[in-house]
């Protein structure tokens, strides 16, 4: 770095300036103090290596009281000091540990109290997985964008979980961990294994058809899908987007177990519940017996309170009751002397309107046998009118019926029928008219003659009139 910072040139663009020799002293180049040796030598080392990714192996890892993370970062041949600061290290997503193969984002700097070279480190990641983090966030942005990952799609865990089914390998501890971990909390609780590798190629297919068998079958109220820690390639199957669907289209609540607390799968998105460790699945799988246990206790408990408190309440009501309570022989008897007096007043509440209207009515009656008028010498004028009127009707009737017949002798006379009888006839046109003089008769001509027993029709040959 002579050409950037020449000694001759005292650093006078990139540092403070050396202090001035005295007047007594031979000039000569510039002295400088360690500090500003120091903080040169960072500028420098800062504007000529901008922020660049290196690679290597975690060594001397050490996380201070303060959140900032210092280490060494070595590889076969060298080492370099590194530290990354809490605002950073909270942000980085796993915590190294020793050994661990990494890669930085950093700034190479110098810490200017030691004089120390040093990488300000402002992003960490596994070494190796930048290609599969990127396909990791590819993959969560879609799945999100399709609603996959939504709080709303979300299922409530069982509150009393009989039957938990597990998702993982036979092998795995964490099988081990979370079988441990159900039988000390939960023994009661059976235990449905859905065996399947939980690495290597093609595992993320054999994971997805085991929850497909575990929904398909419907037989337990929950299932774990689990597996240990490791690195990002181990627990990569469950980043493939054939498990998360899977996940998803399962029939009952899926809790997500995998890895570490500082593990994050596209797994653990798609579950309605992720746990930081299998441990702590199989723990938010169940309660506790020894708790339910308690509540039980805790609820028997208020049961006892309620009911003698129900028990204390109804006692004082009885003895309230009782206090009221009479004898039935002197409550009949009560009631009898009430049905008396009742009776009574009943008996003189009717009896004095009848009597008051009985006298009304005799008074009455007398009022008005005062104001009939006397009927009897009325009732023989009508009967003298009557048979006087009988008479005259009498009478009256006789002379109408000597008319009649008189009348009806007369008729008898003047009956046309009595003289056609005699021999004469009534002869009439042809409309009917009776004829009475020859001259109404026409030769050739039709006549009706009527006679006593019948008519006949005759018709006229000629007309001579008779001379008298």
């Amino acid at each position: 770095m002579s050409s950037d910072v020449p000694y001759s040139s005292g650093f006078s663009s990139r540092g403070p300036s050396p202090a001035p020799a005295s007047s007594g002293e031979r000039s000569g180049p510039p002295v400088l103090a360690v500090s500003a040796l120091n903080q040169a030598v960072a500028r420098v080392l800062e504007r000529t290596f901008p922020l660049i990714w290196v690679s290597g192996e975690i060594s001397n890892f050490t996380r201070a009281a303060s959140g900032h993370w210092y280490f060494s970062l070595k590889d076969d041949a060298a080492q370099v000091r590194a530290v990354m600061f809490k605002g950073r290290a909270q942000h980085a997503g796993f915590t190294p540990r020793e050994g661990d193969k990494v890669e930085v984002r950093t700034l190479v700097t110098l810490y200017a109290p030691r004089g120390d070279y040093q990488l300000n480190v402002e992003a960490i990641r596994r070494a190796g997985v930048g290609d599969l983090y990127a396909a990791f966030v590819q993959l969560k942005e879609k799945l999100e964008r399709e609603g996959l990952f939504d709080a709303a799609r979300k299922r409530a865990l069982p509150g009393f979980a009989r039957r938990i089914g597990i998702v993982t390998s036979p092998q795995a501890a964490a099988l081990r961990d979370v079988l441990s971990t159900l039988r000390r909390r939960a023994p009661h609780v059976e235990v449905i294994l859905y065996p399947t590798p939980v690495q290597g190629e093609g595992a993320a297919v054999k994971i997805a058809n085991a929850i497909h068998t575990a929904s398909r079958r419907a037989e337990c109220d929950l299932l774990l899908v689990c597996r240990g820690g490791g690195s990002i390639e181990d627990l990569w199957s469950f980043n493939e987007e054939v498990v998360a669907r899977a996940i998803a289209d399962c029939a009952m609540p899926v809790i997500s177990g995998v890895g570490h607390e500082t593990d994050f799968t596209i797994a653990d998105f798609a579950a309605d519940l992720r746990a930081p460790t299998p441990t702590a699945a199989a723990e938010l799988a169940t309660v506790a017996l020894a708790d339910w246990r308690e509540t039980l206790r805790a609820h028997a408990q208020d049961l006892t309170r309620a009911l003698r408190r129900r028990l204390t309440e109804h006692s004082q009501t009885v003895d309230w009751l009782s206090r009221r309570l009479i004898n039935p022989s002197a409550y009949i008897q009560h009631e009898r002397v009430k049905l008396l007096a009742l009776q009574s007043r009943l008996s003189h509440a009717t009896r004095i309107p009848l009597t008051q209207a009985r006298h009304q009515l005799r008074h009455l009656g007398m009022r008005l046998a005062h104001q009939l008028p006397d009927t009897k010498s009325a009732r023989r004028d009508l009967g003298d009118m009557q048979r006087r009127m009988q008479g005259l009707l009498a009478a009256q009737q006789l002379k109408r019926k000597q008319a009649l017949a008189g009348f009806n002798m007369q008729l008898e006379l003047l009956n046309p029928q009595r003289t056609l009888e005699r021999g004469y006839a009534i002869v009439t046109d042809k409309h009917g008219k009776v004829l009475h003089a020859p001259s109404e008769l026409a030769a050739r001509s039709e006549v009706t003659i009527r006679l006593a027993q019948g008519s006949a029709e005759v018709g006229i040959a000629s007309v001579q009139p008779r001379l008298e």
